[in-house]
């Protein structure tokens, strides 16, 4: 009697351990090929970003095509957006050049950056003025003015096509910050949430 009751206890111990194993393999294959909440999140800011002397360059990037004279196609042209920002409260500085071998850097004023102010490049228009001025800054940045007008910075007789999930080295050169050169990608454009994939075979 005694070995036949022990025998029974191990046997219902055994079905209790798979039972809760069952559970435990049905509770992830639920979580199992979801999208997580974090994967629903995108970044604020689009471009790329370094820092040289007390100049921070933020969100550089090429623009996507907007119009036909702007196609970022080989032999034609393209705009190159990107927020400078001057960290010093008493030192003025300029942007005297951009080089790269895509193509000829036609900066269309003198930038000067005033200490503690940010100077936006962009395409000029109200649209892209108030988008421009609305990206992310990292604390203690001064931010652009939404009413400045952003400076145009077009490189012209593009050597090759500038595409979208590539990056192209341009050297920026600042009167009194110095050289710095930056990876620049191209926008990514209208950020979306991803959307959940349809769920198959019924709720678990």
């Amino acid at each position: 009697m005694k070995a036949t009751t022990a025998s029974k206890s191990r046997r219902r111990a055994v079905t209790v351990a798979a039972l809760a194993a069952g559970a435990v393999l049905a509770l992830s294959g639920c979580g199992a090929g979801q999208v997580s909440q974090t994967a629903t999140q995108v970044a604020a800011i689009n471009g790329n970003a370094a820092n040289v002397g007390s100049i921070a360059l933020r969100d550089v990037r090429f623009l996507l095509p907007q119009t036909e004279e702007y196609n970022n196609a080989k032999g034609g042209k393209a705009v190159l957006a990107f927020s400078a920002v001057n960290l010093s409260d008493s030192k003025p500085d300029e942007l005297v050049s951009i080089g790269t071998d895509l193509g000829q850097v036609k900066i269309a004023d003198k930038i000067e950056i005033k200490p503690s102010t940010t100077v936006v490049a962009n395409k000029p228009t109200a649209k892209d003025a108030t988008a421009a001025a609305a990206h992310e800054q990292n604390a203690g940045e001064p931010a652009a003015d939404p009413n400045a007008k952003p400076v145009l910075i077009e490189v012209t007789g593009l050597t090759k096509d500038v595409t979208p999930g590539l990056t192209y080295p341009l050297t920026f050169v600042f009167k009194q910050a110095g050289t710095v050169v930056v990876n620049v990608p191209v926008d990514a454009g209208s950020n979306n949430p991803r959307q959940e994939p349809p769920k198959q075979g019924g709720e678990h």
